[in-house]
């Protein structure tokens, strides 16, 4: 079945690529229908490539202002998920002005939500992280695998401005890191091992108190508190919850300022199906921001994610698409 508006086409046998396979096309997030108002986002890609075949944005000279770009696809076929399938893609037409297709093919790519070069964190004599180097579009979910001890929560800690770099180079949503440091609590949802709340208030009260931080209604912590299935016990001290229903909260507390990055260190850990489920609206991949997904299970966070970033004992061993038992390789 192929989605409405998409031409039948071909279905294309090759290898998987996930965004940042292609060295010259980090950014392969989304292809376009012929209306220039629709954009269908693509997570992963399975493209066969021959020679000469390439991916090619370029702008239309005739539009001097919002200039739209236009995806042309030369002897490629290229298959993504949710029963979409386009091949043979001639002037399909994006515009930079729509806020939903900024990710699209194009975009993402001049555009980066992480620019990591280099990047170096030590404890005295310990390195942390050394030579670590990515770029992640904006829309994109990166996965972090690695050993305990790999720097992947270090990695977490220093995207969202808790830990200064202390070499190489770090942008986070347009702001040079640790320069612009005070740029970016406003725009990182955090979402870690421990909840980040106080103990002695109630769900409610956390929330209430993160979103005057935030200049953020009051009304939008009834909403999640709804969202994550915490009304009933909203009230009670967080001292007196399930672990689970507190990662709930703290899942709430991340999202609660609609932050553009999501930094997540196993984001579903103490959740049972049915609450892992209830938050993927919030902080999975359907909630259309950017993520860094730090995780132990590999064959799940490689799943959602559009690159992958391999640590071992804060050296970069991989950046981009990576087949799974390449990442198990992390963990030997």
């Amino acid at each position: 079945m192929v989605a409405p508006g998409i031409p039948e086409v071909e279905a294309a046998a090759g290898e998987d690529l996930g965004a940042g396979s292609l060295e010259q096309a980090p950014h392969l997030l989304a292809v376009v229908d012929h209306e220039p108002e629709v954009a269908f986002p693509i997570r992963r890609l399975r493209a066969t490539l021959c020679q000469h075949q390439e991916l090619v944005s370029h702008v239309d000279e005739r539009h001097s202002a919002q200039a739209p770009a236009k995806l042309e696809v030369e002897q490629a076929a290229v298959e993504g998920e949710r029963l979409v399938e386009v091949v043979y893609l001639q002037h399909h037409v994006i515009y930079a002005d729509e806020a939903r297709h900024r990710t699209s093919i194009g975009f993402a790519a001049m555009d980066p939500a992480i620019e990591l070069q280099g990047l170096e964190r030590r404890y005295g004599e310990r390195v942390a992280l050394a030579g670590v180097t990515v770029s992640v579009p904006r829309g994109a979910t990166l996965a972090v695998l690695g050993a305990n001890g790999a720097g992947k929560t270090t990695l977490l800690r220093v995207l969202a401005g808790l830990l200064r770099p202390h070499a190489g180079t770090a942008r986070v949503l347009d702001a040079e890191l640790p320069r612009e440091r005070w740029k970016v609590p406003a725009q990182v949802g955090y979402l870690g091992h421990e909840p980040l709340l106080y103990r002695e208030l109630s769900g409610r009260e956390n929330l209430q108190y993160h979103a005057r931080l935030h200049g953020v209604d009051g009304s939008r912590v009834a909403d999640l508190l709804a969202a994550v299935g915490m009304e009933r016990r909203a009230d009670e001290p967080l001292r007196e919850l399930s672990r689970g229903m507190a990662q709930r909260l703290a899942a709430a507390r991340a999202v609660l300022h609609d932050p553009p990055l999501l930094l997540l260190d196993e984001p579903r850990a103490h959740l049972d199906p049915a609450a892992a489920e209830l938050l993927e609206p919030l902080i999975g991949r359907a909630s259309g921001r950017t993520r860094v997904l730090v995780s132990h299970d590999v064959d799940g966070a490689l799943a959602e994610a559009n690159l992958a970033l391999g640590l071992r004992a804060g050296r970069q061993v991989f950046a981009g698409a990576v087949e799974a038992e390449a990442a198990r390789e992390l963990y030997r």
